[in-house]
């Protein structure tokens, strides 16, 4: 077969950037005169979540530190509903994994997966908690804002959903994502999560925002009476802010990885597309990827290919290596069952690319538009194929790094990553 011609490009996005973390949450964090709710000798605990957030291990580092100046004692709660195979020690390892450890943050890991019921919002919607947390004099939300890859609105990832899943633990999730097959999702979380603000001893919440690059552009602290409108507000700076294809369509996305640590769905489906509509929630002009080939798995999601259900080949090689009950725990939990859903898979690459280059339609090969990425969060370099540069209309600026060249594989049979 005769495949295209490839160019590298490299993606010029918007960056803002915290060049300074300590000191940034120091100066937004003193900005909330917690020293006035928060007394010396008393416990703080706070979220640590599952994602692959951009320097949050210093982050966690620095709000301990904070917390420790006042006199504190704060200690971190694994926030990340079923994942980690929905087992305690699993979600500490998952902490572990991103370099959050007891010795470097400065804190305590408490590890449960049981939870207290806190009564109901008006709906009649169970609200959970943390058994671990519910036991702080005070709670510390710590969470990345961004879009969602199921639910569209004025808020989606951030402090309410943190609550809601984070903290509900595999019974929050459970529950709220049968919830919300049936309803629409900005109701349900501000509903749960100012019920939580009212029945638990919320402290604040620390917003940090990534840029296209996956670096921390931006970190806000806010009182629990401001979770809202300042989500509100960042999630249109983190929508700004968001690392994007550089076209808007093609007849083959590759993507090299997959994981929890990269998106909640395995991958960004605000980046590839595959959007899925629930109730209200309006998805408009998505990516239109005519087929999408996972080649693996990343390191830190632990064997847990959630998402690959959504793509249309992979590996043998990635399914040799994923921890199916921990895909389907986490996929079924979140009412996704599809999600984990096994593609056509072949042993080498080429085996693919030959596979799908030669079912795309009325076009030759050679003339098909490919994009290859790494994975949805790092997307500053890029390889696509020539006929996207010479048919499509760029949606991002770029720089011509390489090419066009050859697209080659190994003895193996196999591409190189990005």
């Amino acid at each position: 077969m005769t495949y295209p011609r490839m160019f590298r490009l490299r993606q010029n996005f918007p960056r803002p950037r915290v060049e300074n973390i300590p000191a940034a949450i120091r100066d937004t964090l003193g900005k909330l005169n917690l020293q006035s709710k928060i007394k010396p000798g008393q416990t703080v605990a706070l979220t640590a979540g599952s994602r692959g957030i951009a320097n949050i291990p210093l982050i966690l580092k620095s709000v301990v530190q904070h917390l420790r100046d006042l006199g504190a004692k704060p200690y971190l709660v694994p926030s990340m509903g079923s994942h980690g195979g929905a087992v305690a020690e699993g979600q500490t390892e998952v902490l572990h994994s991103y370099g959050i450890t007891e010795e470097f943050v400065g804190a305590p890991i408490r590890s449960s997966m049981e939870v207290v019921n806190l009564g109901s919002t008006p709906e009649g919607w169970p609200v959970f908690l943390d058994k671990n947390a519910s036991q702080a004099d005070h709670i510390g939300v710590v969470a990345r804002v961004k879009p969602h890859t199921s639910y569209h609105g004025p808020v989606e990832s951030g402090l309410m959903k943190m609550m809601m899943i984070g903290l509900g633990k595999r019974h929050g999730a459970a529950h709220y994502h049968r919830v919300l097959l049936e309803q629409p999702y900005d109701p349900v979380v501000r509903a749960v999560g100012r019920h939580m603000r009212a029945k638990a001893p919320i402290a604040f919440g620390l917003c940090t925002v990534e840029n296209g690059y996956d670096e921390t552009a931006h970190l806000e602290a806010c009182l629990p009476a401001d979770f809202e409108p300042v989500e509100e507000r960042l999630l249109v700076k983190a929508k700004e802010w968001l690392g994007r294809l550089p076209f808007h369509e093609a007849d083959l996305l590759i993507i090299d990885e997959i994981g929890k640590d990269v998106s909640g769905s395995g991958m960004d489906t605000n980046v590839v597309g595959r959007k899925r509509a629930l109730r209200s929630d309006t998805i408009a002009n998505q990516p239109e990827m005519r087929f999408i080939f996972i080649r693996g798995l990343s390191e830190h999601t632990h064997g847990n290919a959630c998402g690959i259900g959504f793509a249309d080949f992979c590996t043998t090689r990635l399914v040799k290596g994923m921890d199916y009950n921990a895909t389907r725990i986490n996929c079924t939990t979140a009412g996704y069952p599809e999600g984990a859903n096994i593609s056509v898979h072949y042993d080498t690459d080429r085996e693919v690319l030959d596979t799908a280059l030669a079912i795309i339609g009325s076009r030759d090969p050679h003339q098909a538009r490919i994009m290859h990425i790494k994975n949805t969060l790092m997307l500053a370099e890029v390889e696509v194929s020539e006929p996207c540069m010479n048919d499509l209309t760029p949606m991002t600026k770029f720089d011509v790094l390489k090419g066009p060249y050859e697209l080659t594989f190994d003895a193996a049979g196999n591409l190189a990553g990005v």
